[in-house]
């Protein structure tokens, strides 16, 4: 059985003279503790994918399911992260880190213990007290993960969370994921427009056709984990067989273009 399930799913943005066709036909497994990328050109549904795993969004046609469940709404132990890392200003570094668990009611012992152990996680105990407006833009991103680990998610859903970050902070974060991944074991989705962290964080890395979205091809990337992989041969060719896929379907240059800085 699959961690997560999309089965025959479509969805439809309704508008007010035309409706928007986001995804039609998507079928997709993910495995247990298996980290999955996905990428496509713009528009093509990776958000709406992200948005119906989490139970914020419900398909039109066909059915989500974790854990063989249908998803009907958020559940505690899905987590997601999106780009714009949805910090409160005026909460302090460990408040934010605690606003999950405190939106679903976990008693004030068990949040401070969950936070607590999830900002040592990714190394911002010591601005426990600090507020967002304090911290570098790799430093957000990391209370935003945070917040996800304090969850205990078992399903981490991200949505091109490292794209605003220059290409050092990038590249370290990326670090980050993917050694949370390794003690962790968490199912993840990411989402991205970079071909290389498709391949550096995905065990699979998913092409989805221009819209309405569907699965275009699946691309397997086994070696992904493997220490030093991404100076590897393997890493570049992957790399260029993803690159030879998204040409297929039409996306370099439009993956190209929204990478681009503005």
């Amino acid at each position: 059985m699959s961690a997560l399930a999309f089965d025959t799913v479509g969805h439809v943005y309704e508008g007010v003279d035309r409706e928007v066709r986001a995804l039609e036909g998507l079928d997709l497994g993910v495995e247990t503790g298996e980290p999955v990328s996905v990428i496509g050109p713009s528009g093509c549904g990776k958000s709406t994918m992200l948005l119906l795993a989490a139970g914020m969004l419900s398909p039109t046609t066909g059915s989500v399911l974790v854990n063989g469940e249908p998803v009907d709404g958020p559940r505690r132990t899905t987590a997601l992260i999106l780009q714009e890392y949805g910090l409160l200003p005026w909460k302090t570094v460990g408040h934010n880190a605690a606003l999950g668990l405190e939106v679903r009611g976990v008693p004030a012992a068990e949040r401070r213990a969950l936070t607590a152990r999830s900002l040592a996680q990714v190394g911002l105990v010591e601005f426990a007290d600090a507020y967002p407006g304090e911290l570098s833009g790799g430093m957000r991103q990391r209370l935003a993960v945070a917040r996800a680990l304090a969850l205990d998610a078992d399903l981490l859903l991200m949505d091109e969370p490292l794209s605003a970050l220059d290409a050092l902070t990038r590249e370290d974060l990326q670090d980050l994921l993917l050694e949370l991944w390794r003690r962790r074991g968490h199912t993840a989705v990411l989402v991205t427009h970079s071909i290389e962290e498709a391949v550096f964080l995905g065990r699979r890395v998913v092409v989805l056709s221009p819209r309405p979205g569907r699965v275009a091809e699946v691309v397997d990337n086994p070696e992904m984990g493997e220490p030093g992989f991404r100076q590897s041969p393997e890493f570049y060719a992957r790399c260029s067989q993803l690159r030879a896929v998204l040409a297929e379907e039409g996306a370099v240059g439009r993956l190209a273009a929204e990478v681009m800085p503005r």
